[in-house]
């Protein structure tokens, strides 16, 4: 029986390789941002010759915001492979983030949460800078879902910090 239990067990643990094509997928995802970036990179340039301010606003607030969506798929690939696949060997590369390798479960759940807030936060300050485009309930409707993804990190934040002190041994 302890022979069957240990080939369940290694069976198990060798089955976290079942996520790195959802990580390849993800670095897939980024290639796809920044072919978007360097389109919407293109589309503003006429843009800033025309001198449509609000127009070059929105552009460079939607370059940022790509930005962000990028970054928050790079963390979720290196934490996410490095808790439950396998560590990343960057033989100490001196370019290595300094948060890698350090951010634990708990800390990308705050870290995706604070992305899709500073996202929502950006698309946001996209509609007020273009209000005339958007009507009172679409307006609404943003802040509204703005306002959900505040409180909803505020609670995780919370939640990570009052079960933090029962996971240490305090």
């Amino acid at each position: 029986m302890e022979k069957i239990e240990h080939y369940l067990e290694r069976f198990i643990f060798a089955s976290r390789w079942l996520l790195a094509p959802f990580y390849i997928g993800l670095v897939g995802a980024i290639v796809l941002l920044l072919v978007k970036f360097a389109k919407e990179f293109v589309g503003l340039l006429p843009l800033v010759v025309t001198g449509e301010g609000a127009q070059v606003m929105v552009g460079v607030l939607t370059l940022v915001d790509v930005a962000l969506v990028a970054n928050l798929l790079l963390i979720i690939i290196f934490a996410g492979y490095e808790n439950f696949v396998s560590k990343i060997d960057t033989r100490e590369h001196e370019d290595r983030p300094e948060w890698m390798g350090h951010v634990s479960f708990a800390d990308l759940k705050i870290k995706v949460i604070g992305s899709i807030v500073a996202i929502s936060g950006i698309e946001l300050l996209k509609a007020f800078v273009n209000v005339d485009a958007y009507t009172n309930e679409q307006l609404a409707w943003k802040v509204g879902l703005h306002m959900t993804f505040v409180v909803s990190g505020v609670l995780f934040a919370i939640m990570d910090r009052l079960t933090s002190g029962k996971h240490s041994g305090h």
